[in-house]
C-alpha cells in the first residue's frame, strides 16, 4: 500500500513537472492563439519555426562544443586563474568567467572551495560578475539572434564587468570592507560537480567515460537548448505580431540614457533564460528598442538570474550581496552606454 502511495505521489509530481516545462508553455500559448486569434496560428507557428531553423547551426555548434569541453575536463584550467598575484587572478578570473562549462549547482561548490582556500573575494567577484553573461552556448545563440557584433559586444562587456567588479572589490577591501564575507557553508550539492584536479584531456575519444560524458552532454544540451529557443521564438512571434512597436519605443528607444537605464532595471527583476532572452530582444529592437538599451538589459538581467543570484547569496554575507547586484547594475548601463556610442 504504501508503495503505491508513494507510486501515485511520484506519478502527480512527475505530472506536474510536465505541465511547467517548455513544451507545455509552448503547447499552451499555441492553443490560447487558435482559440482567440485562430487567424494567426498559422503566421505564428511558420514564425517561430523559420526562426528556429535559422538558429540550428548555432545550436549545433554550441552543444558540440560544450559536449567537448565537459568530456575533456575542461574545468581543470578555471581552478589556475585563482592564483598569484591578486591582480592577475582579477584579469584571469574576468577572462575565464564566460569559457567556465558549468551549470548553476556546479558554481556554488566551486567558489566556496576557492575562498575557503584562502581565494580573494575580488578575483572570486570578478568570476562572478562574468560567468552568468556569457558562455559558448549563448555566445553563438546571441550571435544568432542579434548577430556576431551584438555577441562579441556582450562577451567584451562580460570581461569589462568581470574586470570592473574585481577592482571595485580589491579597492574596498584595502579600505577595511568585507573582513568576513562569507556565511557558513554547508555543501549539499547536486553530484555533478566540477573536478577541479588533472589536466584536460582534449583527445576525450581515446577514453570510454570522457565518450559516454560527450554522448550524454550532447543530447542533454541539444534538448535543453531546443526547448527553450522553441519557446523563445514562439514569444518572440507573439511580442512581433501584438505588442505595438510605438510603445516599446516610447520606453526603451532613442539615443539618450535614458532609455538604458531604464532597461536595466526592468533587465534585473524581469530575468529571462539566457537561451530565451537573445531571440526575444531580437523581437524588441525590431520594435524600436535601442541597442544600447538592449545591452543594458541583457547584461542586468544575466547578473540578476536566480542561479547566479543563488550562488552568491548561499555563501556570502548580505553586504556582499548587495555589492554584486550594485556592481551589476552599474555595470550593464556602463555596458549599454558604451555599446550605443559604438553601434
Amino acid at each position: 500500500m504504501a508503495d503505491a502511495t508513494r507510486a501515485a505521489g511520484g506519478g502527480w509530481r512527475a505530472r506536474i513537472a510536465a505541465l511547467k516545462s517548455p513544451w507545455a508553455a509552448i503547447l499552451a500559448i499555441l492553443l490560447a492563439v487558435a482559440l482567440l486569434d485562430p487567424g494567426s496560428l498559422a503566421a505564428t507557428v511558420a514564425f517561430a519555426a523559420h526562426a528556429l531553423a535559422a538558429t540550428a547551426p548555432y545550436i549545433l555548434i554550441a552543444v558540440l562544443l560544450l559536449a567537448w569541453l565537459k568530456a575533456a575536463g575542461a574545468e581543470a584550467m578555471v581552478a589556475r586563474a585563482f592564483a598569484g598575484r591578486e591582480t592577475r587572478m582579477i584579469v584571469m578570473a574576468a577572462l575565464i568567467g564566460g569559457l567556465a562549462p558549468f551549470c548553476s549547482c556546479q558554481v556554488i561548490p566551486f567558489i566556496a572551495g576557492l575562498l575557503a582556500l584562502g581565494a580573494p573575494l575580488s578575483a572570486v567577484m570578478a568570476f562572478w560578475l562574468s560567468s552568468p553573461l556569457i558562455d559558448p552556448p549563448t555566445l553563438l545563440i546571441t550571435a544568432g539572434a542579434l548577430g556576431w557584433p551584438f555577441a562579441i559586444a556582450k562577451a567584451l562587456a562580460a570581461v569589462g564587468l568581470g574586470l570592473f567588479g574585481g577592482l571595485a572589490v580589491r579597492g574596498l577591501m584595502r579600505g577595511g570592507a568585507f573582513g568576513a564575507p562569507l556565511r557558513r557553508y554547508a555543501h549539499t550539492g547536486c553530484g555533478c560537480g566540477p573536478k577541479l584536479d588533472g589536466k584536460p584531456q582534449w583527445r576525450f575519444w581515446s577514453e570510454a567515460p570522457r565518450r559516454g560524458t560527450f554522448r550524454a552532454e550532447l543530447a542533454g544540451n541539444g534538448l535543453f537548448l531546443l526547448k527553450w529557443l522553441a519557446l523563445a521564438y514562439v514569444l518572440e512571434a507573439l511580442l512581433v505580431r501584438y505588442v505595438p512597436a510605438d510603445l516599446i519605443a516610447s520606453f526603451v528607444g532613442g539615443s539618450g540614457v535614458l532609455p538604458i537605464v531604464t532597461a536595466a532595471f526592468v533587465g534585473m527583476p524581469a530575468y529571462l533564460n539566457g537561451y530565451v532572452a537573445p531571440p526575444l530582444l531580437a523581437g524588441l529592437v525590431e520594435q524600436g528598442m535601442s541597442l544600447g538599451a538592449a545591452m543594458a538589459f541583457i547584461v542586468a538581467g544575466s547578473v540578476s538570474s536566480i542561479p547566479a543570484m543563488a550562488a552568491v547569496w548561499s555563501l556570502v554575507k548580505p553586504r556582499v550581496f548587495a555589492v554584486y547586484l550594485g556592481l551589476g547594475l552599474a555595470g550593464a548601463v556602463l555596458a549599454g552606454v558604451l555599446f550605443q556610442a559604438v553601434s
